[in-house]
């Protein structure tokens, strides 16, 4: 790292510290704490929820699939594109979700079933999110700490302490500064502008790469595999383990059920001006990642060609002995891939990289301390106590509860010892919450039957047999099923008990209009739809998809237009998989393919969404602040609950 690195790395510290300050007083209550006052459009929503896919320890995640799967994978994804989509477009969850008007999935949970519900399910999230969390501080420190190129152990009050352990202290220290101080407002705002600043970073790491290294260097690497195990050609990629056509298919399952049940980002599904807005944001967001998707690939690919290519071989010697001075395994393997990019790259660029790092990982750790932390709060310390807190004293446990967060990410990541992949982990400690939550939320916000009995049976059995999973891993290396394949099987049968048990146990249908504010119940304080809805009722092809009368024009050519583009490739998937079965392409094509379609087409969509959300970002800033400063600040409005009504409701 050059003095320029060094700079261009931490000119974004300064940001974060600037817009943490100012955000502090627009913090008058405790929704605006929570939700950023429910003041959030779309724009703002899709960026800054992008950069919690940002951080280093995402991109450590990435290198970890792409060095197993290269290619291959993208193949077999594209057979679940008009399925995500439909559920994103559609705003399937989240459009009901913002409906109820509730600050967190527990507090929903009380509206719909019980406050002892809420209870558990606060609970069992919050203990499966700060598991979840725990490893993130530590593999972003740990990466960062070899990128720089420290050494493993320093010396510090006279004992010998592992490097990453003080900059996971620092990074922490940073990301509570920016929960703390504005609590979602200033998340939301930091976020959302280190989200831009990203977007156009992503366009100088591109340009450098595609001068360093040319196409059929990278070929020549990706095609040096056993049979059965090709990076290129997803027909003889069969025998790779783990991240495999299986392991997509299960996702998508895993991913549709568990829609919106993973609370890391709590606050964003609440924050929106109304319920479309929070559908727009996701499907904006769904743009934006077509360009992320660009740095991402082309950043593995050339590590992989930079480590193995004899052009290389000279400064790949550096990067071996580098890695073998590190003394655990798995990290060797974990931390190969970043000391290969941090050798690679060339000054200036390597300091652009190194922010967007810094970046998302200040973004990252600050939105699941806030999330986490508040959640501790709203759906374990409010349900137990019978006199509610005052705003201040509201807004001061929030801030010690978040505070509590940091200090057990910490020393979880301190003494714990990762023996899976990083997306593993995610996936199995995130099935102790999801593997039964996922039937309750759908079935709640859909279903007039559905009972809390069914509610208790559906997380007790998804969470007992995650729990499983995760010990049978610790205790026998060679468990039988990976992280994915345990959160599938405890979402099958817990979708089964909690229909089973609700129809076994339901005694009287439950009042939906009421829950959802419609009809009778509606609110006419609630903001409406931003922007003119649709006057005549939409086509049917628009109605199967999703699209319904509160699409503007505008609105209907982002979604449509991200519907077909994706249509575009799941065709070629079908036609291209009929095709292969019966006479299948040479090796000689992949390369070509991949080439335009995984390189070629991001890279335009990097530099098209670059422009495109710059100016929806700096726009949707604006409007927050100008919403803000309007507001009319309900203290009522804290999450609490009473007789199945949020307690700033009337009637």
């Amino acid at each position: 790292m050059t003095l320029l690195d060094w700079f261009i790395a931490f000119a974004p510290v300064l940001v974060v510290l600037v817009v943490g300050l100012y955000c502090r007083k627009y913090i008058r209550g405790v929704s605006d704490f929570m939700v950023g006052g429910r003041s959030a459009d779309r724009y703002l929503l899709s960026i800054a929820g992008g950069e919690l896919q940002a951080g280093a320890v995402v991109f450590v995640a990435m290198f970890e699939v792409i060095s197993r799967s290269g290619f291959a994978l993208s193949w077999w994804g594209w057979l679940t594109g008009p399925v995500g989509l439909i559920i994103g477009i559609s705003g399937f969850v989240i459009y009901r979700f913002r409906e109820t008007r509730a600050m967190t999935l527990a507090q929903y949970f009380e509206l719909r079933y019980s406050k002892r519900l809420r209870l558990f399910t606060g609970f069992l999230g919050f203990f499966a999110g700060i598991l979840n969390f725990g490893i993130i501080p530590a593999v972003g420190a740990r990466c960062l700490a070899y990128f720089w190129g420290f050494p493993e152990h320093v010396s510090f009050l006279g004992m010998a302490c592992p490097t990453y352990v003080l900059l996971m202290g620092a990074f922490l220290s940073l990301s509570l500064f920016v929960s703390l101080t504005g609590g979602l407002i200033t998340v939301m705002v930091i976020n959302c502008l280190e989200g831009i600043i990203a977007q156009l970073f992503y366009l100088l790491i591109i340009g450098a790469l595609l001068l360093m290294f040319n196409w059929s260097e990278i070929v020549t690497v990706l095609q040096d595999r056993p049979a059965g195990h090709s990076l290129l050609n997803p027909f003889d990629s069969m025998k790779v383990k783990d991240f495999n056509i299986w392991y997509v298919l299960m996702g998508l399952f895993v991913g549709i059920y568990g829609t919106m049940a993973w609370q890391n980002a709590a606050g964003y599904l609440g924050a929106a001006r109304t319920p479309h807005e929070a559908r727009m944001g996701n499907i904006l967001s769904r743009w934006r990642e077509m360009g992320k998707t660009a740095v991402v690939t082309l950043l593995g690919v050339c590590a992989m060609t930079f480590l193995a290519h004899p052009d290389f071989a000279s400064q790949a010697a550096s990067v071996t002995a580098e890695i073998g001075r590190i003394s655990d395994p798995h990290i060797q393997n974990q931390m190969r891939m970043p000391v290969a990019v941090a050798h690679l790259l060339p000054i200036g660029i390597k300091g652009v990289l190194c922010a967007i790092f810094l970046m998302g990982v200040f973004g990252g750790d600050a939105t699941h301390l806030h999330s986490w932390g508040s959640i501790f709060v709203q759906d374990i310390l409010v349900p137990l106590r019978k006199k509610p807190f005052g705003p201040k004293q509201h807004i001061f446990a929030l801030r010690c509860s978040i505070i509590g967060v940091a200090l057990f990410a910490f020393l979880f990541g301190t003494f714990y010892r990762q023996v899976d992949y990083v997306v593993m982990w995610w996936s199995v400690t995130a099935a102790i919450y999801v593997g039964g939550i996922g039937a309750v939320i759908i079935g709640g916000l859909y279903w007039k039957k559905a009972t809390t009995a069914g509610a208790w049976a559906a997380l007790l059995t998804g969470s007992s047999l995650s729990v499983g999973g995760i010990i049978a891993r610790q205790l026998d290396p060679h468990f039988p099923l990976n992280g994915i394949e345990i959160s599938f099987g405890a979402s099958l049968i817990s979708i089964t008990l909690f229909v089973v048990v609700s129809l076994l146990t339901n005694r009287e249908d439950f009042n939906m209009d009421r829950m959802l504010h419609r009809g009778a119940y509606a609110l006419s304080e609630e903001p409406k739809t931003i922007g003119a809805a649709a006057a005549k009722r939409p086509p049917l092809l628009a109605r199967l998809i999703g699209i319904d009368k509160d699409f503007s024009t505008g609105d209907k050519w982002i979604a449509g237009g991200l519907f077909g583009w994706s249509m575009l490739f799941t065709t070629m998937f079908i036609v291209g998989t009929m095709w292969n079965y019966y006479a299948p392409w040479p090796d000689s094509f992949w390369p070509s393919f991949w080439h335009v379609i995984a390189i070629g087409f991001p890279i335009f969509f990097a530099l098209a969404t670059g422009i495109w959300f710059t100016w929806g970002g700096l726009r949707g800033i604006a409007r927050f602040f100008a919403h803000l400063r309007s507001e009319r600040v309900d203290h009522l409005d804290d999450g609490t609950v009473k007789n199945h009504h949020n307690l700033d409701e009337k009637g």
